[in-house]
């Protein structure tokens, strides 16, 4: 296995018969008879906002998805549409376009979301109308019970996962542990992922702050997280309030007391505020392009992306998209068409590998069981170009038993 954050080059040849292998999920031949109804995939997500770049990213994926496999000859001869809209980050929003998309846009499923919250509106309306929706945002709620269909299918990480993962690579027992919270849906699953982990390893939790979504200014929360005294501080937030309390932790030395960790940590804000920042920083991910020297299913999508955008690189939750829809559309060919049941039948069973390795549908709850990826921020001394953002700490397999269980998710065993 390559080192750690390596970037040993990938030969032409290489590169050319992974993207074949790896997308041989989303370009498999032609099924029956061609139909002429076009295949129309919703796809909301927060494209205004804080999290807009990643959204951007998602979009593209998504449309690399789509390109692949209409470049052979689509699902059994229909071709395959990519409807985005813009959900604004408000799950009323969410709501009023989903509901359109399925009404007056006659959409075959939905793929989408970035919000933890909003994911859930869109996810109400799909369900309430038997519309297939694979959610890309990280979050445990979709997962549970109450909030699951059986049209729901959830392909991103979750909270569980990533915290459990991180938590693994840098805490021990007796550590003091503070956590910086953003008090909304995601910081409050990523504060209890991490809080059930630090318990299981025996690392003692020695206090919690809750800031505001969207905050600016955290120079009230540093002194009072630096006066715990912690080992670790866990800094639960996303998009630019990520960027903007880590730029602020290290201005106020945070980094000389304590070690700092956040349950994902991302390529655009880590782009966002540079490397001196991020240094150190420890993080979960769903992907990295770094992977290319491990994955022949990374470095094939890392080819595709780069011939689709200008030689550009393809980020974390861009991978998200790509998967999402990717795996919808493989389900698609293996099911012969868009049949709402028949499709689902073929997500239960699907084995696909888009990215990073191995993925499926967990059948209880519709979790996408994968590899976690632990990565730590590089200094700037150590990056071999403006892309070598992170080495890999650890690459945790996929397995149920990375997962909450179904009965604890509240389904019948």
């Amino acid at each position: 296995m390559p080192k750690s954050g390596s970037t040993s080059k990938i030969t032409r040849r290489t590169a050319l018969a992974g993207l074949s292998a790896g997308a041989a999920l989303l370009a498999m031949p032609r099924l029956g008879r061609a139909v002429d109804e076009t295949i129309r995939i919703g796809f909301p997500t927060p494209l205004t906002g804080p999290f807009a770049a990643e959204a951007r990213d998602q979009v593209k994926c998504a449309e690399l998805a789509v390109k692949l496999v209409n470049d052979k000859g689509g699902i059994g001869g229909r071709k395959v549409e990519l409807l985005v809209r813009d959900d604004k980050l408000n799950a009323g929003e969410a709501a009023t376009r989903t509901l359109e998309l399925i009404e007056k846009d006659k959409v075959h499923a939905v793929v989408g979301a970035l919000s933890s919250a909003v994911q859930l509106a869109v996810n109400e309306v799909t369900r309430a109308r038997g519309v297939i929706y694979v959610s890309i945002s990280q979050s445990d709620t979709i997962n549970e019970a109450k909030d699951f269909s059986k049209y729901t299918f959830h392909e991103a990480l979750n909270p569980h996962m990533t915290t459990a993962a991180v938590a693994r690579q840098t805490l021990k027992k007796g550590m003091k542990v503070a956590h910086l919270v953003a008090d909304y849906a995601y910081g409050h699953e990523m504060l209890r992922g991490f809080k059930r982990a630090q318990a299981a390893i025996g690392a003692d939790n020695v206090g919690e702050i809750l800031h505001p979504f969207g905050a600016a200014d955290y120079s009230t929360f540093m002194p009072r997280l630096m006066s715990m005294r912690p080992d670790v501080l866990c800094i639960s937030n996303f998009g630019r309030d990520q960027a903007n309390a880590i730029k602020q932790a290290v201005d106020f030395g945070v980094k000389q007391q304590m070690k700092i960790v956040v349950p994902v940590i991302l390529h655009n804000q880590r782009l966002a505020v540079g490397p001196d920042v991020f240094e150190g920083v420890v993080g979960g991910a769903n992907y990295y392009w770094g992977l290319e020297t491990q994955s022949k299913s990374a470095a094939a999508f890392n080819a595709a992306f780069k011939a689709a955008n200008g030689g550009a690189i393809p980020t974390d939750y861009g991978a998200y998209g790509y998967s999402g829809v990717g795996s919808l559309l493989a389900a698609m060919q293996a099911a012969g068409g868009t049949d709402t049941d028949k499709v689902v039948d073929a997500l239960e069973k699907l084995q696909y590998d888009l990215t990073k390795g191995p993925q499926h549908y967990r059948k209880c709850d519709h979790q996408s069981v994968q590899s976690v990826l632990v990565l730590e921020s590089k200094k700037k001394s150590a990056m071999a170009g403006d892309n070598d953002l992170f080495a890999i700490l650890a690459n945790d397999t996929g397995s149920d038993d990375m997962l909450r269980s179904c009965s604890e998710l509240g389904h019948a065993t």
